[in-house]
């Protein structure tokens, strides 16, 4: 998508912290961070949210939870982390774009906010 922030980022015509990256999926840091450890990961391919999921491929989705595992493990969030994707501006999804928060390093509350 032209004007999809996120795809931009993919396409790495805008620079961003990237910290695990396949042909399909990356995951990068959040430029404002909710958690000492807050990450987000993103399927390379546009979807808009959660709602589009079975136009991504089922193998993407699967490389995609493993990316958010592998960088979990990385920075040592095996205490606890949370995943979090937002769906409409309702929720606070602010990117048309489908990814997900991981935030880690941090005592978080239940039920969230």
């Amino acid at each position: 998508m032209v004007n999809c922030l996120f795809c931009k980022i993919a396409n790495k015509e805008i620079d961003s912290k990237i910290v695990y990256e396949t042909e399909n999926v990356m995951v990068f840091k959040d430029i404002d961070p909710k958690a000492p450890v807050h990450f987000l990961a993103i399927p390379k391919f546009h979807i808009s949210s959660i709602l589009e999921i079975e136009q991504l491929d089922k193998n993407i989705l699967k490389e995609l939870f493993k990316a958010i595992a592998k960088v979990a493990k990385d920075y040592n969030l095996e205490k606890g982390f949370r995943v979090v994707t937002n769906t409409g501006r309702d929720a606070g999804q602010s990117v048309d774009h489908l990814h997900f928060h991981v935030l880690g390093k941090r005592k978080f509350n239940w039920p969230p906010g």
